[in-house]
This record gives structure tokens, C-alpha cells and sequence, in this order.
């Protein structure tokens, strides 16, 4: 896969994945926003359901209170009939007239108005009761022949009283007469809270609220204990409007856990929602590192195939010569040249055997296949035993290395050989990154009841980066050109294998362009 190819399907895939959590906030909210539209309208209902039933409720106990008077007073001062209305059929076969009449009669009572208002001073107040009269009376024809023409009505005169209609009449003057009550006295507490948690009953809504009513925009008696007046979740209606459509009251009715009950009627789908969102995140993540590291480990292997295609190339080309100047009929005869390029041929032979078994050890490390024997040994005659290895290199190269062996407690429980290879991996990399003269000091101390190594050279460095890099397998910073330092990106990832099978740790401090510290730990035999 091209580089253009996989950038343009990690975009897409990017903005499918954008697409989709934008979707689902945009679903969230919109399902939030909806549910709140919906409580509003059911809680305005509410309230204006209250407000009318509060008023009912006012209507009905004046209108009781003048009936109860209308009773007390006996009979009426004046009567009479209004609004008559009469339906006259006959029989021929029954020889029967039928008379139905319907009408209203107006009854006029004169009684004190203290019964009413106590702040009247009007001698007596008169009350206009209406009532509506419904009758029906059959005659018979043969009656109507005789003398004394006597009718006989057949069916009982059935009174009929209008409530609706009563209150009608007295709408106007309740009204006056409630507006100079107290609020306390037109409605309470404990009846607000009733018709309130009634209708959420009605709508099945289980929510907690606070109420309160304010006369003219100052607070009444009339509220629940912890009611107060909030920017959010509020909602009023006007209380006993007038027949224009006014009030001085207002009632307020606040929901403190509103939005707790809208986000928990959507809980289930968001979470639902939300979790699987996740799972496309974490399954798109996981793809795309895999992908990433896919790459990464497709391009360290053909560096590495490059490398060690490079590595076995001069062995192999300097063998060739060898041969070529042994077949030679001048070399042939001269024993020590023979020798010298046999010598060569061996060399360069353990060389690519060496390269092949570093190879063979990692891959054994990865499947815990290499078989690491420890025993007791001596750091200290470790590091003298890795130095003897390359001191001829860095005498070649004019440098040197140092020791600052200080640790007085040596011991520890090691294989012999793999820690030599693991030491002088280090130093060999500290000789192949310094450009120069190599420098290195190498550095031993007691850290609580750990040995710690330090190797320190004034090389190249490394960046933060590739430190962080530097101990995996097949990884080799790029410099330009890719053989300017030879190896094949195994020496460090072996010796972290090697260090972490003796339970110790490695680690590196660097700098670019002033050198790197390895620094290594192993636990002191107790």
C-alpha cells in the first residue's frame, strides 16, 4: 500500500468515524431538547388545569354560601315568570291535547349583607335566583264537553334547578366579593399540592416540585417550604382571572430535579448509544494502530533485510578475494600469505556465523525457547571481560575507556556469557555512534540492593524519540543513509531480552549531539 493511498483511507475513515459521533451527540441532544418541549406543554396544561379547578372551587363554595342564604330566608319577596315557552299537539284517536310549557321563574330575596361581606354597609342586598319550570299536561276532549270543564292533568310537574346557569348569574358579584378576600382565605396550601401532584399523577410524571403564589410580583403565604424563584424549570399561570381576563395572582411551579428526569427517560438509548460509539472508537483505534504499527514493522524489516544484506555483502565479498588471491599461482606458493587470507576466510566466516546466531537467540528470546543457565558471578570481572573484547578497537581509534568500578558488593546471580554479550552490545554501540576519537567511562555503584552499571560515551546522542524507541527489535534511527553504521537493529533489543530475563531493568539518558548513558540495574544476591 502506497503512503498516499493509506494517509487518504486513515482521512476517511477519520471523518466516517467524526460523522457518526456527531450524529449521535446531535440524536442526544435532540431527544434531550424534545423531551423538554414535552414536559413544558404537559406542565403548562397542568398548571392551567389547577388554575381553572382552584377557581371552580371558589365559584362553587360562594354560590353554596348563597344558596345557604336563599334557604335561610324563607320564601321569595317577589316572583315571576320569564321567557315562557309552550307546545300545544291533539290526538284525533285519543281525543287528548297535549300542553308542554317550559319557562323561568325570577325570585327576588332581600337579605342582610353580612351574610355575605362583613365590610358592607348597605341596609340589605337583594338576590335574584333563577329557576327553571318544566311541565306537561294531557286533557281529554270528553272532559272539555262538560259544565264544570274540569281538566285533570295526567303527569306531575316536574321543577328542574340550573347550577350552571345559578353560577352564571352570580359570576360577576363573586368575583367582587373574592377580590377583597385574602389570598390564604381563596386558596391553600395543602389544596394546591393536592390538584398539582394530581394531574402529574394523571400524566404518570413522578417528579418532586415546589410551588408559591405571588400577588403582584411580591411573594403571598401561599408556597411550599423550599419554593424559590429559579431562571430554569419554572413555570406559571395567572390565578382567579376575572371574566376580562385579569389577575393579580400568579402561581409559580418550579421542577428543582427537571433535568435529571429528562436525561433518565433518554438514559437507556444514550447509554446504549454512547457505549457502542465507544467500541467503534476503540475498535477503529485499535485498526489503525495496527495498521500504523503494520507499517512501521513492514518498513523496519526491509531496513533490516537491507542491513543485514549489507552486513553478510563484505564478508562474503572479502571471502571471495581471498579465494581469488589463494588460486593465484604467485600467492600459492607463499605459505604465509596462504595463511593470512585463510585467516581472513575464518574471520569473516565467525563474523556472518556470529550475525546468524544473534538472529537465532532473539527469535529463540520471543519464544522462550533459549535456555539462560545462571549462576554467581562477579560484575566486575564481567566488565573486565567485555572490555578485553573491543580494546583493540578503541586503541585503533585512539580512544579509550574508563573504569570507576566503586561498588563494594559485586555479586549477583547471572549468566556468564549472555551478560558479557549484553555489555559489550553497549560498549560496541558507544564505539559505532561516536564519529571521533571514542570516550567512554564505565561506572558501578550500590542503588538500595541493586548493582547499577553506567556506560557513558561523548557520541552522537539521540532524540527523545528514539529513546524511546531504541530497545525494540529490528529499530535503527535513520540517518540519511541507512549503512552509515553498521549492524542490523538486534544488539539492543537483546540486551533488554538478556537484562529483563535476570530481573533486572536498562534504561537510557541522551542528548543529541552530547552523548548518551546506559544505565543498567541487577538485583545483589542477598
Amino acid at each position: 500500500m502506497s503512503k498516499r493511498l493509506f494517509i487518504v483511507l486513515v482521512i476517511l475513515m477519520s471523518l466516517s468515524l467524526i460523522g457518526i459521533i456527531f450524529v449521535q451527540g446531535y440524536w442526544i441532544a435532540s431527544a434531550v431538547e424534545e423531551k423538554q418541549e414535552s414536559f413544558s406543554l404537559n406542565a403548562n396544561q397542568i398548571l392551567k388545569s389547577v388554575s381553572e379547578r382552584v377557581t371552580e372551587y371558589e365559584d362553587r363554595r360562594y354560590y353554596l354560601r348563597f344558596q345557604n342564604l336563599i334557604d335561610s330566608v324563607g320564601d321569595p319577596q317577589d316572583s315571576q315568570v320569564l321567557n315562557v315557552f309552550q307546545i300545544t299537539s291533539r290526538n284525533e284517536k285519543s281525543n287528548e291535547t297535549s300542553i308542554y310549557t317550559r319557562g323561568i321563574i325570577e325570585e327576588d330575596y332581600n337579605i342582610f349583607p353580612t351574610f355575605i361581606d362583613s365590610t358592607s354597609e348597605d341596609d340589605s342586598t337583594s338576590i335574584k335566583s333563577y329557576k327553571s319550570v318544566e311541565t306537561r299536561v294531557i286533557y281529554r276532549e270528553d272532559l272539555l264537553d262538560n259544565s264544570d270543564l274540569k281538566l285533570s292533568p295526567i303527569q306531575k310537574v316536574k321543577k328542574v334547578n340550573s347550577v350552571s346557569k345559578m353560577m352564571s348569574q352570580y359570576k360577576e358579584i363573586i368575583d367582587k366579593l373574592a377580590e377583597n378576600a385574602p389570598i390564604d382565605e381563596r386558596v391553600t396550601v395543602s389544596s394546591l399540592a393536592f390538584l398539582i401532584q394530581l394531574y402529574l399523577d394523571e400524566l404518570n410524571l413522578d417528579l418532586d416540585f415546589e410551588y408559591g403564589v405571588y400577588d403582584d410580583g411580591l411573594a403571598t403565604k401561599i408556597k411550599s417550604d423550599r419554593f424559590k424563584i429559579t431562571n430554569d424549570g419554572m413555570y406559571d399561570v395567572p390565578l382567579f382571572e376575572n371574566s376580562n381576563g385579569e389577575s393579580g395572582y400568579t402561581l409559580f411551579v418550579s421542577f428543582p430535579k427537571l433535568n435529571k428526569y429528562v436525561l433518565s427517560s433518554i438514559m437507556g438509548m444514550a447509554i446504549m448509544s454512547i457505549v457502542f460509539t465507544l467500541i467503534i472508537i476503540i475498535a477503529y483505534s485499535s485498526a489503525l494502530y495496527q495498521l500504523i504499527k503494520q507499517k512501521q514493522i513492514s518498513e523496519i524489516k526491509t531496513d533490516f533485510i537491507n542491513n543485514m544484506t549489507h552486513e553478510f555483502k563484505t564478508p562474503i565479498a572479502t571471502i571471495n578475494l581471498a579465494l581469488d588471491a589463494v588460486r593465484n599461482p604467485k600467492v600459492i606458493d607463499d605459505k604465509e600469505k596462504v595463511k593470512r587470507y585463510l585467516r581472513m576466510i575464518r574471520e569473516e566466516n565467525k563474523r556472518m556465523h556470529a550475525q546468524v546466531e544473534n538472529v537465532l537467540q532473539i527469535s529463540k528470546l520471543e519464544k522462550n525457547q533459549l535456555d539462560i543457565s545462571k549462576e554467581e558471578v562477579d560484575i566486575h570481572d564481567l566488565i573486565e571481560d567485555a572490555l578485553s573484547h573491543i580494546e583493540l578497537i578503541v586503541e585503533d581509534r585512539n580512544g579509550y575507556m574508563k573504569t570507576h568500578l566503586k561498588a563494594e558488593d559485586t555479586m549477583v546471580m547471572a549468566n556468564d556469557t549472555h551478560f558479557t554479550n549484553v555489555l559489550v552490545n553497549v560498549l560496541d554501540n558507544a564505539i559505532k555512534y561516536t564519529e571521533g576519537e571514542p570516550k567512554v567511562d564505565i561506572y558501578t555503584e550500590i542503588v538500595k540492593n541493586n548493582i547499577q552499571i553506567k556506560i557513558k560515551d561523548q557520541g552522537q546522542g539521540m532524540s527523545k524519540s528514539v529513546q524511546k524507541r531504541i530497545f525494540e527489535k529490528f529499530y535503527r534511527e535513520h540517518t540519511g543513509d541507512i549503512h552509515n553504521v553498521k549492524g542490523h537493529g538486534l544488539g539492543l533489543a537483546y540486551v533488554k531480552r538478556i537484562v529483563d530475563d535476570h530481573g533486572g531493568q536498562i534504561s537510557v539518558e541522551s542528548e543529541k549531539g552530547k552523548g548518551s548513558t546506559f544505565i543498567i540495574k541487577l538485583p545483589l544476591i542477598s
